[in-house]
């Protein structure tokens, strides 16, 4: 057996613990030396749950010693972003305020991962309250660092899932997405994530004992992220469901009807017309042409009310934000308190009855998407239309802050319809990661997740990585 298990996918390491190639304690001790070894180096990974997860390799093994039946991801170490609780373990969301805050109970998509054999191994960083702007740095641990490029961010606010991912410290990762949460990391990784629909995937979506408002229940959702599609795929199908502690997830079907052959896809390099570097519109020209190779039919497309989207977007989550900013303000350090500050500059609240009525444009702009959806029932487009920018330059100034809003629209757009979308690499340009999302109409993961293989299978994947300087 190689004795590099950290280079393995989850699904390879599901295949390998069942085969008894290597135990699930090998395959922890592996990971464990890796995060001992690379994370001072990237700060990632801020609470290594080394015992308890011994304590369940052993378990397993002991398990398949005995002939017991095991789950799909039995030996799997995964990761878990710091705003989603794992019992016994700290959800600190990075603030001093929560340094304490140990979780009595997992998440439901913790609990279901755990039931289908898989390992909590460590918890990864996180900005402020994940709110504090696309660069991954709070105020308990401070920076993470992109290991393909330490100038440049790691994205966020799923920053330390993506770069545990990326270096070898985990196989898959746990984070939650309102905008590009996941896929914007995902992208600066060279990795892949998946953004759910709204609903799919149950969440415990409060802060404390505090439930949130509306916007920020139909909004933000929890999802995976892994080094290949397929194991997306996995950790989507043990997860997905309804769950008493989450009313809103239901239990559609996790694959819908045929589509009509080819699919079309509606291929959007420039969301808005907004500007795109080079090296991103190549990635799209890249997966286009992969999956036209895959029997897909991309054509130039134009999205529905896209300025809209992105104008509702602000104004409820501004309106909402605007409400609880003095407690804000004082949980936050400076620079996360200035992207804050930026973005009630940029889209201000309203009043009680603009934030009715921005609830009545939100339907129409859901119906829009979902008729668009029904005609093309892919959109194939960039995740950022930037090359990956300096670390922290979106809080520097007001004109950074809005270049880089601009550049990540199409999450913004996603996340606000609640449609899902998987990001999946393309290719390496300077040095950096390239990549595209895909998405596709309500609860149709399935066909996101099978045109992220078609394009993965034709043009690779490109990590785990050594951190470089």
């Amino acid at each position: 057996m190689d004795a590099r298990l950290w280079q393995r996918s989850a699904s390879q390491l599901a295949a390998i613990v069942a085969r008894g190639e290597a135990g699930a304690l090998e395959v922890v001790e592996d990971h464990l030396r890796r995060i001992e070894a690379v994370n001072p180096r990237v700060n990632a990974v801020t609470n290594v749950l080394a015992d308890p997860a011994r304590e369940a390799a052993r378990e397993i093994d002991r398990r398949r010693a005995a002939g017991e039946a095991l789950g799909p991801l039995a030996g799997v170490p995964f990761t878990v972003k710091e705003n989603i609780d794992v019992a016994g373990s700290a959800t600190t969301h990075g603030i001093a305020a929560f340094r304490d805050a140990v979780a009595p109970l997992d998440a439901p998509i913790v609990r279901r991962l755990r039931a289908a054999g898989a390992i909590p191994i460590g918890r990864t960083n996180l900005p402020d309250l994940a709110l504090a702007g696309l660069h991954t740095r709070s105020q308990l641990y401070g920076d993470t660092i992109n290991p393909w490029d330490a100038g440049r961010t790691p994205g966020g606010s799923s920053g330390g899932e993506g770069v545990a991912l990326a270096t070898g410290m985990s196989p898959l990762g746990l984070g939650n997405d309102a905008g590009g949460s996941v896929r914007v990391p995902a992208l600066c990784g060279g990795v892949a994530a998946l953004k759910p629909s709204y609903g799919r995937l149950p969440a415990d979506r409060s802060i404390g004992m505090r439930d949130l408002p509306l916007a920020s229940q139909l909004i933000p959702v929890d999802g995976p992220m892994a080094r290949s599609v397929a194991d997306l795929g996995l950790a989507f199908r043990v997860m997905a469901g309804p769950d008493p502690r989450d009313p809103r997830a239901v239990p559609a079907p996790l694959e819908g009807p045929e589509p009509d052959r080819p699919i079309r896809v509606a291929l959007v390099a420039d969301p808005g017309g907004l500007g795109v570097d080079p090296d991103v519109r190549d990635a799209v020209e890249r997966a286009a042409a992969a999956l036209r190779d895959a029997g897909y039919l991309p054509e130039e497309a134009e999205l529905p009310r896209f300025a809209e989207v992105l104008d509702a977007y602000g104004g409820l989550i501004m309106t909402e934000f605007s409400l609880v900013w003095p407690m804000l303000e004082r949980l936050l350090m400076p620079d996360s308190r200035r992207h804050l500050e930026f973005s009630m500059a940029e889209r201000g609240p309203t009043d009680l009855a603009g934030y009715v009525q921005l609830t009545a444009v939100r339907m129409g702009l859901v119906r829009d998407w979902a008729m668009f959806l029904d005609r093309y029932p892919l959109i194939l487009g960039p995740v950022f239309t930037r090359q990956a920018i300096p670390a922290g330059a979106d809080r520097l100034g007001i004109e950074e802050f809005r270049n880089a809003s601009r550049a990540m629209g199409l999450c913004t757009a996603t996340s606000f319809v609640g449609v899902p979308a998987v990001c999946v690499p393309t290719h390496i340009a300077g040095g950096l990661p390239q990549g595209v999302q895909v998405i596709a109409g309500f609860y149709r993961e399935d066909l996101c997740l099978e045109a992220a293989a078609a394009i993965e299978a034709r043009l690779g994947t490109f990590a785990p990585i050594d951190p470089r300087s």
